[in-house]
Formats: C-alpha cells, sequence, structure tokens
C-alpha cells in the first residue's frame, strides 16, 4: 500500500510496480480525500500529465485548483511523498496563496504572492498523525492506532487480538480493540456478533442478550471496546464470549492529545451504527427500552440483514 501523492495518485486508486518481480502495490487515489471534488481531482491529474509537479505554487498555477482544494490535500498529507511537505508545512505554503493571483504583479510558477522568511513548524506526533489521517481519509498507512496504546493496555492484562486466536479453548482472558463490525442477525434469538481488531489482527466476540442489555450502551456506541471473556474454540473457528464489556473510547481519543472523538469510519455490515432510524414498527417497546436516535439504540430490532 502507497500513500496518496500529488505526482503519483489518479483519482480511482491504481496498480503499480513493486520491487518485487511480478508483484504490484496498491497506490492510494485521490477519491479517498474527504470533501475533495472530482472535478479538482481531474485537474489536478490531467495538468500534471506526464510532467510532476517540483513546488506546491507550481502546482497551484499548473492545476488550476483552489486553495480550499490545496487545504484538503494537505490535511490528507499528500504533499508529503513527492514535495517532502508535512502538513503542517503544506498548509502554512498554502496561507501564502490566492485564489486570484494579481496580474501586475505575476512572479512566476514558483512565487508565493506573499515573501516571508522560512518558518520552523513543530512537527506532528505520530499518534496525532494518525489520527489525522483516520480524519481524511479513514484509515492509516502509518501506524495501527491501538499499537500506541499498548503500553497502558498490556499494565492493564489486556492481550493482543492475535494472543488471544491462539489461547487454549476454555480460557478467560482481557483484549480490546477497535470495533469494526456489530451484527445481530435475526435467526441468532438476541445473540449479537461483533469483530474488534487490533495491530495483530482481528477477534470475534460473542455477546448473549443478558450480556447486551447489561451492557447495550457501551456496545452500541464504544468505537473501542474492551472484553472480559472465555475462549470457545471449534477447529480452526475461535471466538470470544464476552461476560465483560468497557468502552475505551476516551482512551482511544488521547491518541491526537484532544478530547475529541476519534475518527473511525464504520463500514456498511456495522448494523450498530448503520441500522434504520426510527422506532421498531412491528410492535411497542418493553418499557426498559427509551427511543433516543442518536445511540440507535432500537434499530438492531428491525428487519435483519445477514452478511457472510
Amino acid at each position: 500500500m502507497r500513500p496518496i501523492c500529488v505526482n503519483a495518485s489518479r483519482w480511482d486508486c491504481t496498480l503499480e510496480p513493486s520491487a518485487r518481480e511480478g508483484r504490484f502495490a496498491v497506490r492510494l487515489g485521490l477519491r479517498m480525500v474527504r470533501s475533495l471534488r472530482n472535478d479538482d481531482g481531474a485537474k489536478l491529474v490531467l495538468a500534471r500529465g506526464e510532467t510532476p509537479y517540483r513546488s506546491l505554487p507550481e502546482l497551484w498555477r499548473r492545476a488550476g485548483v483552489t486553495r480550499a482544494a490545496l487545504d484538503r490535500l494537505a490535511e490528507a498529507d499528500a504533499f508529503r511523498p513527492a514535495l517532502k511537505l508535512a502538513r503542517r508545512e503544506a498548509l502554512w505554503t498554502i496561507k501564502g496563496l490566492r485564489d486570484s493571483p494579481l496580474p501586475l504583479f505575476d512572479l512566476g510558477e514558483d512565487a508565493v504572492e506573499l515573501d516571508e522568511a522560512p518558518v520552523a513548524l513543530k512537527p506532528m506526533t505520530d499518534g496525532r498523525e494518525v489520527v489525522e489521517d483516520y480524519q481524511t481519509l479513514g484509515l492509516s498507512l502509518r501506524a495501527h492506532p491501538v499499537s500506541f496504546l499498548r503500553p497502558e493496555l498490556k499494565s492493564r492484562g489486556i492481550v493482543t487480538c492475535a494472543d488471544a486466536g491462539v489461547s487454549r479453548d476454555g480460557r478467560f482472558l482481557k483484549t480490546a480493540g477497535l470495533v469494526l463490525v456489530r451484527q445481530r442477525p435475526g435467526s441468532a434469538k438476541g445473540v449479537m456478533f461483533i469483530t474488534i481488531e487490533d495491530e495483530t489482527g482481528v477477534a470475534n466476540l460473542v455477546v448473549w442478550e443478558k450480556v447486551f442489555e447489561k451492557y447495550r450502551r457501551t456496545v452500541l456506541s464504544g468505537s473501542m471496546l474492551m472484553v472480559d471473556g472465555r475462549v470457545q474454540r471449534e477447529g480452526d473457528v475461535v471466538h470470544l464470549i464476552a461476560y465483560k464489556l468497557e468502552n475505551l473510547s476516551g482512551l482511544l481519543s488521547s491518541l491526537g492529545q484532544r478530547d475529541a472523538p476519534f475518527p473511525l469510519p464504520h463500514g456498511p455490515a456495522d448494523e450498530g451504527h448503520h441500522g434504520p432510524h426510527g422506532p421498531d414498527p412491528r410492535g411497542i417497546r418493553a418499557p426498559r427500552d427509551i427511543y433516543v436516535p442518536d445511540l440507535h439504540i432500537d434499530t438492531l430490532k428491525l428487519k435483519s440483514r445477514n452478511f457472510q
């Protein structure tokens, strides 16, 4: 996997030859950049042609894209691979550009509108870089978010998903990870299946109906969950039967040294996040079920969607 690059990426993701003969690498496309318009991406690719951009001001003048589009590219770190400009450096350079160049003072392709002394900007921490990757792309090629939290998780006796997957049948343990999928098929008699992921792999959780009701808010609102449960192994199939769940979203938010929630994207298979809105149309809800739209509390009681 290769990052987005203003000199290498097209609109869609593409294949590029790798160092190993007969192998290819995936170059992320400009369409991955959140809020970047298709026509701005087309301008950038068409103006580039076979001649790579040498600087950010040159790219701006040749491609004719707006400063807003350049901001989106800078936030996605698209200027680092080819132009060696980190996020903050690129954003600082863009501040010196104007959407309407002054015709009487056109200083050439590599000129900026403001003549300033070089400024040394404080680099972002590795954790903040990953947070920004998720914010602008929905993924990161640098490191897995949970890897930054491993020392603290280890001090709490929480093992990796990989270790949980090779543990003996019947062992009780704790593991944690980002929530990828929450499913509650109608044929499962109230059982919820959750897939979590850390830097080592994934773990499949089985949450019985009584446990789900006890930890309902935690299950439906957590971006990162800790599970205390028992390993159930049947051949190569390994599940973790959950007895206790804890929401670690607050710990996850500390990666960027800020209080905002970690910008974790949710796939279409996550019924806990993308389920239909509104009350259950099939009947009256039990008294304990208070309908709060933002929490999707009742979405899992609607018509089931079974994913294979």
